[in-house]
């Protein structure tokens, strides 16, 4: 009789635990800790914006728009124009445009940095230069997401990780401005964060 409660007891307990675990495995939560990770993002036309909201909906971070002092009109953002303020400061290795949002206080805080950005003739555009040529980015994990309607992330990632000594970078992705949610869903549960 003791065998027999021992072996029932013994299967409760094994059900019971491998039904958690199924539980677990079926959540969409991220192990990521989210007070510790920031969507931080630079949109001229909301494309950006709406990958970066996609993001935080998904893990909850703490989210912050990288806007500038001056914002861009529609005649500075005409890549076609040699004399429009977006040739202009791509011309210019040296340009940094003015970031008008508040400073992140806390910072240091964040363990994981999502950096978005649209690729311009190929770049990033150099208000992400001032943004991360304004902290201190020792230990952070950097992970970018651009958006284009034809270009690749391209080395722009490349470009902006001599900027931020002693952190990580990962392999970054590129969005289509109106990428489906489950397909920027589906990359973020690949990260393996």
């Amino acid at each position: 009789m003791k065998k027999a409660i021992l072996f029932i007891s013994s299967f409760l307990l094994l059900t019971s635990c491998s039904n958690v675990n199924k539980e677990n495995n079926d959540s969409n939560d991220l192990t990521i800790d989210s007070n510790k990770v920031l969507i931080s993002y630079f949109s001229a036309t909301g494309n950006t914006k709406r990958i970066a909201n996609v993001i935080n909906n998904e893990i909850s971070g703490d989210i912050y728009e990288i806007q500038p002092l001056i914002p861009y009109s529609n005649e500075d953002l005409d890549y076609l124009g040699s004399e429009s303020r977006v040739s202009k400061e791509n011309n210019d290795e040296s340009s940094r445009p003015e970031i008008g949002s508040d400073k992140i206080d806390n910072f240091n805080d964040y363990n994981y940095i999502f950096l978005g950005y649209p690729i311009w003739f190929g770049k990033a555009p150099k208000i992400i230069y001032t943004f991360l040529e304004s902290y201190v980015f020792n230990n952070k994990i950097i992970i970018p997401f651009v958006t284009s309607s034809s270009s690749g992330i391209g080395s722009s990632a490349i470009n902006l990780e001599e900027l931020t000594s002693n952190s990580t970078w990962m392999e970054g992705r590129r969005f289509s401005g109106n990428e489906n949610e489950e397909v920027i869903k589906e990359w973020i549960y690949t990260l393996d964060i």
